[in-house]
């Protein structure tokens, strides 16, 4: 006699799933499209902060943003955060660069970051748009930005 156990895993063996399972992504993160150009973002504020960035490069306040391009290096760290990724580097006409991190929530590991980044390369221009930001300027700028969530 074949125990019950026995013949539901066989049973599993033999059925297919009606449908591959698909890949849910909650609001945070995820690809997206803007303007041709397909980025992941990690969060809804960096997908706006793209949108943002697209908006102002076509009216010529800046002519290039990236995400995530540039990795730093904290030289001499043994313990920790040894690097840090901002989110977007922005070129200005001049040829000048800034760096911005989109931030909702400070952790200790992002404020460890923040300072490290100053006191490792303090010649790097460096924003962060934390909460406050996104409620202050966030609604005021989502108004003639497209596609603005």
């Amino acid at each position: 006699m074949i125990h019950p156990r026995d013949q539901l895993a066989a049973a599993m063996q033999t059925v297919k799933p009606a449908h591959k399972p698909r890949r849910v992504f909650n609001n945070s993160s995820g690809w997206f499209e803007i303007d041709g150009q397909r980025i992941y973002a990690k969060s809804k504020w960096e997908r706006n902060y793209a949108r943002y960035l697209m908006h102002i490069r076509k009216s010529g306040y800046i002519t290039e943003w990236l995400y995530e391009p540039t990795t730093f290096w904290f030289e001499g760290i043994k313990r920790g955060v040894n690097s840090y990724k901002p989110d977007f580097r922005i070129t200005y006409p001049s040829g000048d660069c800034e760096y911005i991190e989109v931030k909702g929530y400070m952790d200790s590991k992002s404020k460890t970051k923040i300072k490290r980044m100053a006191k490792y390369h303090p010649e790097i221009r460096l924003t962060v748009l934390a909460e406050g930001w996104w409620k202050d300027k966030g609604k005021e700028v989502g108004k003639y930005v497209p596609e603005w969530e």
